[in-house]
Formats: C-alpha cells, sequence, structure tokens
C-alpha cells in the first residue's frame, strides 16, 4: 500500500472538508504549486484514498430530522440467509447504513425519517418483511451530539 507523506495528508484533510475548493486555493492550502497539487490529487484518486465526491445534504431542511438505529438479529448465521438479508436490506430506499456487526445484534441500520409516523410506515413497509429476522430493537436519536465525515489522517 502506497505511503501517504504530510502534503498529502494536508490535501486529504482539507478536500474532506472542502470537497468543492478549486486546485489554485487547495495548492495555496498545502503549500504546493497548482500542477504539483494537481498531480497529487490525482495520484490519491487513482490510488483510492479519494473515494469519490459527493454534496452532503441537510436532512432537516429535506424534511427528515429523525435518526433511528435498528439492530436486527437474524434466525441464523448460514451464508444463504445473510445474502438474502442483504440484498433485500440494500434496496430499502430509507436506509442510509447498514452495517454487518460482530456482537449483540447481527445489523445495525441508520435511517432518517420525517417522524415516528414515517418510521412506522418504514417498519411495516420494508423492515418488517426482510427474511430471516427473528429480533429487531429501534432507538430513536435524541440528539446528534458529533457528526462529521472526516477521518484522521
Amino acid at each position: 500500500m502506497p505511503e501517504l507523506d504530510a502534503t498529502d495528508r494536508r490535501i486529504l484533510t482539507v478536500l474532506q472538508r472542502e470537497g468543492r475548493i478549486t486546485n489554485a486555493e487547495l495548492s495555496e492550502r498545502v503549500n504546493l504549486s497548482p500542477s504539483a497539487c494537481h498531480r497529487r490529487t490525482q495520484r490519491l484518486e487513482e490510488e483510492g484514498f479519494i473515494a469519490g465526491y459527493v454534496a452532503l445534504l441537510d436532512a432537516r431542511r429535506l424534511g427528515r430530522p429523525t435518526t433511528v438505529f435498528v439492530e436486527i438479529t437474524l434466525q441464523g448465521q448460514a451464508d444463504e440467509l445473510l445474502d438474502a438479508f442483504e440484498r433485500e436490506v440494500a434496496k430499502i430506499p430509507d436506509i442510509l447504513e447498514c452495517h454487518l456487526m460482530a456482537g449483540q445484534a447481527d445489523y445495525l441500520l441508520k435511517i432518517m425519517t420525517e417522524d415516528t409516523e414515517d418510521f412506522a410506515r418504514i417498519h411495516r413497509q420494508y423492515l418488517s418483511r426482510l427474511p430471516g429476522v427473528r429480533q429487531m430493537h429501534s432507538s430513536f436519536s435524541l440528539r446528534t451530539v458529533v457528526k462529521t465525515t472526516a477521518l484522521a489522517v
């Protein structure tokens, strides 16, 4: 795996927080010439350190202020059951994240909803129909204390 030097890390740190920054601005911030900065950024993209660029949307402004975490325990651990569950859960448009877990639950889902009624709809329409589910526990977030997409580099 290629090594990251201090300049690469500065580039990644700035881009995580300001993905729309121009190359000229980025080069100034990391003390490189624009051409050297562009080459490094391209290399970081090609080597997979930069997976993509996105616009982060404000869930509140879009009418989805309620975060729900759902822990799901399956009836078993057979590959066929895990595969069937993962195929179906990937089709649910309201799910932001689905993690296979070690510990009490098999999966942890993160869902953004309008309110409890909207979550009830999602539960009834999708979650209750997922294959192989033995148990489901839902927790509603009261307040987000820390939220970032930036990794320490």
